[in-house]
């Protein structure tokens, strides 16, 4: 299958009203047709849904001679730079002082990538997110790769305007600025008035001849993908599939149209929160080389004296990335591939804007339970299960033992998680799982690997106000919520999973769930019975309602013993004696750390109860469901296997009491 991308003298848009409109050039323009291919195809060691390949193939009106000419031009400027730079690596490595000098080549690569123009700024910042391929020093070196490409003349951005929306400057703008207001690798932004409304937009425009010059970058990177992939054994991920993929998300962000198709999408899917501002696009102005959208006031996240000045908190604006993201990732899976600094304003409403949909994932289902799943491990220290999980990420084909990864797990975590996983600096997390994935053969699927970065960017610009601030500290509610509310299966197991162990419910695990659910603004407690009781009414119950009858014994006993204890305390002490006949120091025949034991588990029931009632969203009908299932005859079962279990216990006691 061959896919054209094409650029001709008939631009299709989209309408805001959904209909496409062609738009003419008038007579007196003059187009050179352009055609880059992206021919779908198995590369050497890639997966399905990841083989593209893209060539070159023909540029209309330009000779054969004349393109192998810039071919071999581009090729050997970039033989030069690369090469230059792997000698250096040799040379490292001979003189083992490869570990000692990484820091410097890491910087050296940065600027190399920079140098060679906007298809290696774009690599680099993908292989920034790309632990298994770089380490760790590479990693934060290329993610500081910014767009530092110079600005295309003004005269050509104004050109290609009205060259692509088929109208003059005047007629379209009653203003524009003189120059760009913004610039990247792919095109450069300015501010309008639209003459027709008097609206405020911005116009994104195309750096001209862009998509020849990636194609052939591509071209000729792919070639030394294949070399890689044959001849350097220490990468094991399939680096001509990777180079495929990131070219296919490069061609589909020079796509304007499809990139305010993806704007409008992401607002319909999460503009419905009041802290989240979407632009609208303006589809009568937006052409395949021209975007306008709404110009949204406001300041980086990463200026925070510009934040503080306006009054805002920083850290309010980034806990609504990371609650946003995490609706992204998580809930419908269509994410904002590109949330760095410069894509994310802050209003003077205190809103967070999300700007730029040229580069959009999407998390595969079956991996956004996965990656809750994964979280529910971490928390259980549970590294086989870890390891397991990287099956359903996609990290591992099922043929790779994961037996040697586990104790590597355990290694990095032990020592990492001295305390609870929340307090855990999510930076440390990439690192020390970047340093596994990079010795073992591990293959990062694109749409996770965009996820580290963008949580990561999120963390580090909360750094800047709060130095103790984590991340995962400030997803939790989120996880908690779901862990509690969704229906799914998978999370249902889940859930169970994180409350027992050894066949024991973990009291504690439910309290913090429902304290850091409740802070996260969509939760409801009925919500949040009806999954579990799904689960313990249903076929496949049977286990769990046996470890629940067990556990309804022991806090039933804890509840009556311990209203005993507490009434035998209120007695005055010879009123004790006299009822005991003298046996007031032990009534109830426990020891004393049996009866702080069932007074501390009688309190931690009861305080879930008060989280329950003190719920702004409290309403007593979230019982109408238990009353509905102890109507089912697998709870009446249950509920007189309890009764019998209850009073199987307390008979034990009073007959201790007796005999004794």
């Amino acid at each position: 299958m061959v896919v054209a991308l094409w650029s001709s003298p008939t631009i299709c848009q989209s309408t805001a009203a959904g209909r496409n409109v062609r738009r003419r050039p008038r007579s007196d323009q003059t187009f050179s047709p352009r055609a880059a291919l992206v021919e779908v195809r198995p590369s050497p060691r890639g997966r399905e849904g990841q083989k593209y390949a893209v060539q070159v193939y023909e540029a209309a009106g330009v000779r054969a001679d004349e393109m192998q000419a810039e071919a071999f031009r581009r090729t050997l400027e970039i033989l030069i730079a690369l090469g230059t730079f792997s000698f250096k690596l040799l040379v490292d490595d001979r003189n083992k002082q490869l570990e000692q000098n990484k820091r410097l080549r890491a910087s050296e690569l940065r600027n190399i990538f920079t140098r060679l123009g906007p298809t290696f700024v774009k690599l680099g910042q993908g292989l920034s997110t790309r632990p298994d391929i770089c380490p760790p020093e590479y990693l934060e070196e290329l993610s500081q790769l910014q767009d530092a490409l110079p600005t295309f003349p003004d005269s050509q951005a104004f050109s290609c305007i009205e060259r692509e929306l088929g109208e003059p400057l005047d007629s379209i703008y009653s203003s524009i600025s003189p120059s760009p207001i913004a610039a990247a690798s792919l095109g450069q932004v300015y501010k309008a008035r639209l003459k027709n409304s008097g609206q405020l937009v911005a116009v994104k425009v195309q750096r001209p001849g862009i998509e020849e010059a990636i194609g052939l970058d591509f071209y000729l990177i792919r070639g030394l993908g294949i070399l890689i992939n044959q001849y350097v054994d220490f990468v094991t991920s399939d680096v001509v599939a990777l180079i495929d993929e990131f070219a296919r998300r490069v061609y589909q962000e020079l796509n304007y149209v499809q990139e305010g198709q993806n704007a409008r999408r992401f607002k319909k899917l999460y503009a419905d929160r009041e802290d989240v501002l979407v632009p609208d696009i303006f589809w009568d102005y937006t052409s395949a080389k021209v975007l306008t959208m709404e110009w949204v006031e406001g300041v980086k996240l990463n200026e925070q004296d510009a934040i503080d000045r306006q009054g805002l908190n920083l850290l309010d604006l980034v806990n609504t990335g990371i609650q946003c993201s995490l609706r992204q990732l998580l809930e419908y899976g269509y994410f904002h591939a590109d949330p760095h600094p410069g894509n994310l304003l802050a209003t003077p409403e205190g809103k967070l804007a999300f700007l730029d949909f040229g580069m959009m994932s999407e998390t595969p289902e079956e991996a956004r339970y996965a990656i809750i799943g994964h979280v529910v491990h971490l928390v259980n220290r549970d590294y086989e299960a870890m390891a397991r999980d990287y099956y359903a990420l996609d990290f591992l084909s099922p043929d790779v033992d994961i037996s040697p990864i586990v104790p590597a797990l355990r290694n990095f975590f032990d020592d990492a998680l001295n305390s609870t996983v929340s307090e855990l600096n999510f930076k440390t997390i990439v690192d020390g799982l970047g340093a596994v994935l990079y010795q073992y053969p591990f293959t990062v699927p694109a749409y996770y690997a965009l996820i580290l970065r963008s949580l990561t960017v999120l963390e580090g610009l909360a750094l800047y106000a709060d130095p103790n601030f984590k991340v995962l500290a400030a997803s939790y509610p989120y996880f908690a919520k779901r862990l509690l509310t969704d229906p799914n299966p998978y999370l249902r197991d889940a859930l169970v999973e994180l409350l027992f162990k050894d066949g024991r419910f973990r009291w504690n695990r439910l309290e913090n769930l429902l304290v850091q659910g409740r802070k996260d603004r969509d939760f409801t407690n009925k919500d949040a019975l009806q999954p579990v009781l799904k689960l313990l009414l249903g076929p496949d119950g049977e286990e769990l309602r046996i470890l629940v009858g067990k556990e309804a014994v022991r806090v039933t006993e804890a509840i009556l013993v311990g209203t005993a204890i507490d009434t035998y305390n209120s007695v005055p002490a010879p009123l004790r004696a006299l009822a005991l006949n003298g046996r007031a120091d032990n009534p109830f025949g426990m020891s004393h750390s049996e009866q702080e034991s069932m007074l501390e588990l009688r309190d931690l029931v009861m305080r879930i109860w008060s989280l329950l009632r003190s719920s702004e969203n409290f309403d007593p009908s979230i019982l109408q469901p238990i009353l509905q299932a102890l109507q089912e005859p697998t709870t009446r079962t249950l509920g007189g296997q309890v009764a019998v279990g209850v009073t199987q216990r307390l008979a034990a006691r009073f007959l201790q009491q007796v005999l004794q």
